[in-house]
């Protein structure tokens, strides 16, 4: 009983590691397409190239501009960020059928105050146009939208996400609309609040501030990086309008036919994508950890069932000596090899989904289940069965019932 239960423990660890790594890999895809679906398959970015460019876009306050003429500018494309005159040239140029919108990323570390109420310094702050929210899946719970009146006169309005708003308004987010609020110490009229989205691997979607980009140009450093934001009404258009896009903004940016592109282009589903590419590489080494733990494991169980066959000699010479064939022998012991096996499987899916389900309970995803890993570890267990209970059970079959009865 007692090597039976280690080697069931054995088995159950391999496939918990296994089980574990997969359910969590499937929350986190399942978090990155919640994530990215809202801003559209069929759209796309142009944003300036640059070597340690992040997910929210070019550059904030943290770009540092480089001295015009320098070495390292003539020398390269990488680091030229996108100016805002480029960006409105770009969309006054553009006339492919689409929406265009261009946002620029001013801070990280805002600081959104009310009267006596201050959030952390840890509010996003970012510049956008009228279509920013439409572009990037945003919805309004109270108030408006910006307008082109707002983004022209670069006035100080902002539209707060819900976690600023319960934060400076005392658990009542509709209060905000119309209320000024201070952002970094400059006076600002609410004009709208965000519904909530939740949070993205431990990160607040709803803890940033909006502005006009035009407003954030005004107040915050011009030496940011803006982006454009690209979306058309049908995904077969996106190839045709990425095209169009490259040729507009090279002329835009002044490139001549030899020079390289000094921005990128990037679909809307492709930043999820690659994420989940690299995923798999985890997925892969859980495969190879359980290979290598059912590998010890099937050797565990051929021994067991190899001394089984031995404490059990008696037995088998009893049963041949009523009739018993030496296939209902082999039978038996096989049968008895996968059950341990199989019920390892069992239990190490049981304890893989639990386990891997904490990280969706983390990240705020609903319950998930590998199934094709699930289906995968039951028939790997069911053949490690088979094949370390095949010995043990032809050498059962083999045994001479009359030395057998005699056995002690």
């Amino acid at each position: 009983m007692l090597r039976t239960v280690l080697t069931v423990m054995i088995i159950a660890l391999g496939i918990t590691a296994l089980v574990v790594v997969n359910t969590a890999i499937k929350a986190i895809n399942q978090k990155f397409t919640e994530s990215f679906s809202t801003m559209g398959a069929s759209g796309f970015t142009i944003r300036y190239k640059d070597r340690n460019i992040r997910f929210g876009g070019g550059g904030g306050s943290e770009i540092k501009k480089e001295k015009k003429g320098s070495k390292k500018e003539k020398k390269s494309n990488l680091g030229k960020i996108i100016r805002k005159e480029e960006a409105e040239m770009f969309v006054k140029n553009f006339k492919f059928p689409s929406s265009k919108g261009v946002s620029v990323f001013a801070t990280r570390n805002a600081i959104a105050s009310y009267e006596t109420k201050k959030t952390s310094p840890n509010v996003f702050l970012f510049g956008g146009d009228e279509n920013y929210m439409i572009l990037n899946g945003y919805k309004l719970r109270s108030g408006r939208n910006l307008n082109q009146a707002d983004v022209q006169s670069a006035r100080n309005v902002c539209i707060i996400g819900y976690d600023v708003a319960k934060k400076l308004f005392n658990e009542n987010p509709d209060r905000a609309v119309n209320a000024v609020i201070r952002v970094q110490n400059i006076p600002y009229r609410v004009i709208g609040v965000l519904d909530s989205r939740g949070s993205s691997f431990g990160m607040s979607l709803d803890n940033r501030i909006f502005t006009s980009y035009t407003n954030v140009h005004r107040q915050f450093s011009s030496g940011i990086s803006y982006v454009i934001a690209i979306m058309t009404d049908d995904i077969k258009k996106v190839q045709v309008a990425m095209g169009e896009a490259e040729g507009v903004f090279r002329s835009v940016r002044k490139l001549a036919t030899t020079e390289e592109n000094n921005f990128v282009l990037d679909r809307n589903d492709s930043v999820a994508e690659k994420a989940m590419n690299s995923l798999g590489m985890i997925s892969l080494s859980a495969l190879v950890i359980g290979f290598i733990t059912l590998i010890g494991a099937a050797i565990g169980l051929m021994n067991i069932m190899l001394v089984a066959v031995t404490e059990r000699t008696k037995e088998v010479g009893l049963v041949k000596a009523i009739g018993g064939k030496s296939k209902t022998v082999r039978a038996q012991f096989l049968m008895e090899s996968i059950i341990i096996s199989v019920l390892g499987a069992i239990l190490g899916i049981i304890f893989g989904i639990l386990i891997g389900n904490l990280i969706s309970i983390a990240i705020n995803t609903g319950f998930v289940i590998p199934w094709n890993w699930v289906i995968l570890a039951i028939a790997i267990c069911s053949v490690t069965g088979l094949l370390a209970g095949l010995y043990p059970a032809l050498k059962a079959g083999k045994l001479n019932p009359i030395e057998a009865l005699r056995y002690e």
